[in-house]
């Protein structure tokens, strides 16, 4: 992004996360996408000015001064800006009351008031939080499907098409993998539970229905902290499980509509990647700006 906003090329890499990928991943996803859009912009590191990097893993402050310190390696000249992905898509609504409630592999909600005040709830990772996540939703469709073969019953219709579906032997072969790397089991499960979903399994739709409650509890749990429980206030869904299934869309909706009867569902007016450059433009026109 140019002095004047304007986005003269982006770039794409893979996985950010440090908690999950590890800084020295991180950082290379990070350097391979800003080098990717540099390219496409013919410029070089020298050309830039100030970077933003708004990472999932990142809300720490510690973790956020690991990454600001191994970007500096890369970029040692520029202004550094670590955040969240969390203020990057409160920073894609634009201005005035808004929610972010991102539902994906985690979840967590975001949420500013008139006066700007910028509160979080949610998002404290698999084993404290992401209540009515992907991740969550896999790992409490396989708890009840373990639980029914303890009790010696047959595979209901949802247990065993996860179990084709994730192209499992068995539940032992299942659970090998899960304890293996969690992070490459539940979240695909989740696909195949909208699936059943869609098709009429209860059980299925059982599982949405108690994952939309725990979605709509955490806007209501922000709603309250920001008093806007009685006020008009625009709400965007984000993540992975947006649009993925029409039962579960048109249920978290209503849940959302009884929870915030007011709420204006809207869209992100502009891309993560672009809040981050707009935050990086920002921050390095600010001091200016005081100084003036």
């Amino acid at each position: 992004m140019d002095e004047a906003g304007l986005v003269r090329a982006e770039g794409r890499s893979g996985p950010s996360n440090p908690m999950r990928v590890g800084f020295g991943g991180a950082l290379a996803a990070v350097c391979e996408a800003g080098r990717s859009a540099m390219y496409q912009a013919h410029l070089t590191t020298t050309d830039i000015s100030a970077v933003c990097a708004g990472l999932a893993g990142a809300a720490q402050p510690e973790s956020q001064r690991k990454m600001k310190k191994l970007l500096h390696e890369e970029f040692p000249t520029q202004t550094l800006q670590v955040c969240t992905d969390v203020d990057l898509k409160l920073e894609a609504t634009g201005e005035g009351r808004a929610i972010v409630l991102n539902v994906g592999t985690g979840t967590f909600a975001v949420g500013r008031d008139l006066d700007g005040q910028v509160i979080r709830v949610g998002g404290h990772g698999p084993l404290l939080g992401d209540e009515g996540s992907a991740y969550d939703i896999g790992r409490r469709a396989m708890i009840a499907a373990l639980r029914a073969s303890d009790r010696g019953e047959a595979d209901s219709p949802l247990a065993g098409r996860i179990l084709r579906e994730l192209h499992a032997a068995d539940w032992e072969d299942l659970q090998l993998r899960v304890y293996r790397m969690p992070d490459d089991v539940f979240p695909k499960i989740f696909p195949v539970v909208t699936a059943a979903a869609d098709e009429g399994d209860s059980e299925a739709q059982v599982l949405l229905q108690h994952a939309a409650g725990e979605l709509s509890g955490l806007v209501v749990d922000l709603m309250e902290r920001l008093r806007l429980t009685e006020e008009k206030f625009l709400l965007v869904k984000s993540g992975g499980m947006v649009g993925r299934s029409p039962y579960f869309d048109k249920l978290l909706d209503q849940r959302l509509r009884m929870a915030a009867p007011k709420v204006e569902f809207g869209s992100l007016v502009v891309t993560a990647a672009q809040a981050a450059a707009r935050l990086a433009l920002r921050h390095l026109l600010e001091p200016a700006e005081e100084g003036a």
